[in-house]
């Protein structure tokens, strides 16, 4: 039997052990009164212990009382043994020690996802919509015509230039005929003239052409259509929206990032940046098939903020990605043999973290830890530990400073194999 346990039990043992008799004895006088009244024993009797039938009847009376305390008494015994056996000892304290492994950190940013080009498509001269041949969220191509504005205006105004390129044309060839002549009819300066009128005409012209194809709105690289601001026959002004075009073939995904984890990407190696992985978390939480191909940094900060922007481009070769999208991306960063224990082999005090150490001769003691990184159930540790150091992983609780303990040993494999707990 455990002492500590029994040494507990035991003034509630003595005392059932000496209400008992008492409880006897009531019985045993309840049971004598009784008697006596079935028995119809004058009270005179009981005050007489000569009396033969009365000394008959107090033995009889006192061995029922001696069978009964043994009865009690024994019930006590056997409810303390009961318990005994179900008993169960303190759980023992479990030991464990670093790990070095290679771990994979992640950081999350919002980001807004953005065309690489991405327009406002206007109108350039004012006239009626005559034609839209394209319709909303078509795919055009470069030089496409998304829309023609009606002007009669510069129709006429070419038709008129036109013509006046043509006489100009008629009279320089009729001067330098007259020039060629087996003898020259007019100066050479006459036919110059006529030759730079022509070039006035021909100036003209191309610039009413011109001016007419602005009633023509012509797709100027390969995109999407979006929503159509107007429709057909209504009246638009010089400089009014029509319609936007973005180019979603590569997708520009900007994130603001702190100034101090700007400060930490900066004083990273080039190789390690090139072996971070970034990846585009959807609204969805779905990941983007395709991998970053290319990462930059704007030129200032938002002092307002103290972010910085960052840009990531992902190429979107299906298309499922369009102006204006939200979602998060990911930056995955491996630490090779990085230090790692279990949360709960942790505590802290007054904002610092702390583990239990226990030295080679059994004692533990208190040590000051730094965190890196806080995973989900484990920290990764900056200072304060070694590979080889013996830590207090179950019962952080119940151990004292300088003071000896008993302890199982686990296996740091073992230990972070299934964990679900954080510190206490």
């Amino acid at each position: 039997m455990n002492p500590v346990p029994f040494a507990k039990r035991r003034p509630v043992m003595t005392l059932l052990l000496f209400i008992a008799p008492l409880l006897v004895v009531a019985l045993a006088s309840v049971d004598i009164l009784g008697s006596s009244k079935e028995r119809a024993v004058p009270s005179l009797a009981l005050n007489t212990p000569d009396t033969p039938s009365a000394h008959s009847y107090l033995e009889d009376a006192g061995m029922r009382a001696r069978r009964m305390k043994d009865h009690v008494v024994d019930w006590c015994m056997s409810y303390f043994h009961k318990h005994e056996v179900h008993h169960t000892e303190p759980p023992a304290i479990v030991v464990t020690s670093p790990k070095a492994m290679d771990v994979t950190l992640t950081k999350q940013y919002v980001c807004q996802i953005r065309s690489r080009q991405h327009i406002d498509v206007r109108a350039l001269e004012m006239g009626y919509l005559e034609e839209i041949p394209i319709k909303e969220g078509q795919a055009v191509k470069e030089g496409e015509v998304l829309f023609t504005v009606l002007t009669n205006i510069y129709k006429a105004k070419l038709d008129a230039e036109n013509a006046e390129a043509k006489l100009a044309q008629i009279e320089y060839d009729n001067t330098k005929k007259l020039f060629e002549y087996p003898r020259p009819v007019v100066s050479a300066q006459e036919v110059a003239l006529a030759q730079a009128k022509l070039a006035k005409a021909q100036a003209k012209a191309e610039l009413a052409r011109a001016e007419f194809n602005f009633t023509k709105v012509l797709a100027p690289f390969d995109g999407i259509v979006d929503r159509q601001r107007h429709q057909r026959g209504s009246l638009v002004q010089e400089g009014e929206i029509l319609t936007t075009l973005s180019d979603n073939a590569v997708m520009w995904v900007y994130f603001n990032v702190p100034e101090k984890a700007y400060l930490e990407y900066m004083a990273m190696s080039k190789e390690d940046r090139e072996n971070e992985k970034i990846e585009l978390e959807l609204a969805n939480h779905d990941k983007f098939a395709q991998p970053c191909i290319n990462m930059t940094v704007e030129g200032q900060f938002n002092n307002e903020t103290g972010n910085i922007a960052f840009r990531a481009d992902f190429p979107n070769p299906d298309g499922v990605l369009r102006h204006g999208q939200t979602g998060t991306i990911l930056i995955h960063r491996t630490l090779k043999n990085a230090l790692v224990i279990p949360q709960r082999a942790t505590f802290e005090l007054l904002d610092k973290r702390y583990v239990w150490v226990v030295g080679e001769d059994d004692m533990a003691h208190q040590k000051e830890i730094t965190i890196r990184r806080e995973l989900e159930d484990v920290f990764v540790i900056e200072s304060g530990l070694e590979a080889n150091d013996k830590i207090v992983f179950e019962g952080v609780r119940e151990v004292h400073e300088d003071e000896k303990v008993e302890y199982e040993f686990r296996k740091p494999e073992e230990v972070l194999k299934n964990q679900k707990f954080h510190a206490e």
